[in-house]
């Protein structure tokens, strides 16, 4: 065995070599710098050239990188990074890298909304769909998040095998449910690698259902989901007025709880206000346990932001984390959107982290206005925008301007309201829920590879925030 950390690093970019194309190691993998390894506290630490490689390599190949760790050095090895934040200031700043997780996170894909093939069924590489940096270590405990996460771990740890299935969590936005349920998700593969564990957001769900409805392969579909052993779906509100969504969703729920899979839920709501679901659906979300995340208060605040300041390597003065947290609407969202803001304005500028700063920033970064946008307030910016009469939008013409704001429309609704497909189809000339969750994919697919649509959308949403 080689005893030469520097050779042993070098072993581990020769295994990663071996398995990403020469081009991808080339961009990320050659340019990162062995500095040293501390064979005490098992660190190994390696500089980066700029906080865009660093946010790439832990988003796209942390498994890759810990894998080959584990390989190379053991065990337990900490990966830190040095990152060159500014060259010609020689400003360097590290950062540690997330816990080794043993879930490889997935490559981009042009059909990540593909219905599952059977052969998918029976396939053990099944791709998770979890955000591996979401996990219960950068999870912050506090009075509004204790049952759940508590709760939550249990699961992960004993999935199926405990009295809380199905767990359903409810909460407002930006509280921290889809955080707690990949970190769930996390937990339990770690735990269990051989168990198939499937995170599925409920749009994602309701388009894989439609595609295989058009291609005839819902015996498939059904066929798939019925092979999972702890399944995830989130916000699954949006099904409201779903009923063939629902009913096929019930015939997977029914046989995943009498086989004893575990099933975790999350919605914006508990299931008594879930209009339009049938009872013999709501009695079996009810039948496990349900729990309330609230939107986080002001220690709770103070306690996350810290923590991402030591994760990150900031420093941010106590008064400023103070006045964030005071000024942030309780939304865990916020508070990352304003740190994130205000590092990159101290980096841009030059300057310090201060509270003059921070209220620019906040400012900017957060809604105080908290009156909710309407499916009428999205119609009138989108067809003012493109000089379109809202009659037209209405209509069942297909020219083709008026059926892409009927679709940008859609998208925005979708994007800025928490009504159900449904009802944002009725509103927008009376189509149903499958025309609006088309037409939200059709305009995703197209900001993915359309810039100058992507800036449109934008001054169209920046219109949203002027709006009084």
């Amino acid at each position: 065995m080689v005893n030469n950390p520097k050779a042993l690093w070098d072993n581990c970019l020769s295994l990663i070599k071996d398995n990403v194309t020469e081009q991808q190691f080339r961009t990320w993998f050659a340019p990162i710098v062995f500095e040293n390894y501390n064979e005490d506290s098992r660190t190994l630490l390696v500089q980066v050239p700029s906080m865009y490689v660093y946010e790439y390599l832990e988003q796209y190949y942390v498994g890759l990188l810990s894998k080959a760790l584990i390989r190379c050095f053991g065990q337990n090895v900490q990966l830190t990074y040095r990152v060159v934040t500014d060259k010609q200031h020689g400003i360097i700043q590290e950062v540690e890298g997330e816990e080794p997780v043993n879930i490889e996170r997935p490559q981009p894909t042009n059909r990540a909304n593909k219905t599952p093939d059977v052969l998918d069924a029976v396939a053990n590489d099944l791709n998770p769909q979890l955000d591996v940096h979401k996990t219960f270590q950068n999870f912050i405990e506090g009075a509004s998040n204790k049952l759940p996460r508590t709760v939550g771990i249990s699961i992960a740890e004993h999935p199926g095998k405990s009295t809380f299935n199905p767990f359903f969590v409810f909460g407002p936005s930006g509280c921290g449910k889809t955080h707690l349920i990949n970190a769930i998700g996390v937990r339990c593969k770690e735990m269990y690698p051989q168990k198939r564990v499937l995170y599925v957001s409920a749009r994602l769900f309701q388009v894989q259902f439609t595609d295989a409805v058009r291609q005839n392969k819902v015996n498939e579909f059904i066929q798939f989901y019925q092979t999972i052993d702890v399944l995830v779906v989130d916000d699954i509100q949006e099904w409201a007025t779903a009923t063939k969504t629902l009913d096929t969703f019930f015939h997977i729920f029914d046989h995943l709880f009498r086989l004893g899979k575990q099933i975790i839920l999350a919605s914006d709501r508990p299931p008594v206000d879930l209009q339009g679901v049938k009872d013999r659906l709501l009695t079996r979300f009810s039948c496990g346990l349900i729990a309330e995340l609230e939107h986080p208060n002001v220690q709770l605040c103070i306690d996350i932001l810290k923590a991402k300041c030591r994760r990150d390597g900031l420093k941010i003065p106590e008064d400023v984390i103070q006045f964030i947290a005071e000024t942030a609407n309780g939304s865990v969202r916020d508070l990352e959107g304003v740190v994130n803001s205000l590092m990159a304005y101290s980096i841009v500028y030059n300057s310090n982290v201060d509270m003059r700063l921070a209220e620019r920033v906040i400012k900017r970064a957060v809604k105080v206005d908290n009156k909710p946008l309407t499916v009428d307030d999205i119609l009138e910016k989108v067809c003012d925008h493109y000089h379109v009469p809202q009659q037209q939008v209405f209509s069942r013409s297909r020219k083709r301007d008026y059926v892409l704001v009927r679709q940008v429309s859609m998208y925005l609704a979708q994007k800025y309201t928490k009504m159900p497909a449904g009802r944002i189809g009725q509103l927008i000339g009376g189509r149903d829920h499958s025309t609006v969750i088309h037409s939200c994919s059709a305009i995703e697919q197209r900001l993915k590879v359309d810039k100058a649509f992507l800036s449109e959308l934008s001054s169209i949403e920046n219109s949203f925030k002027l709006k009084k």
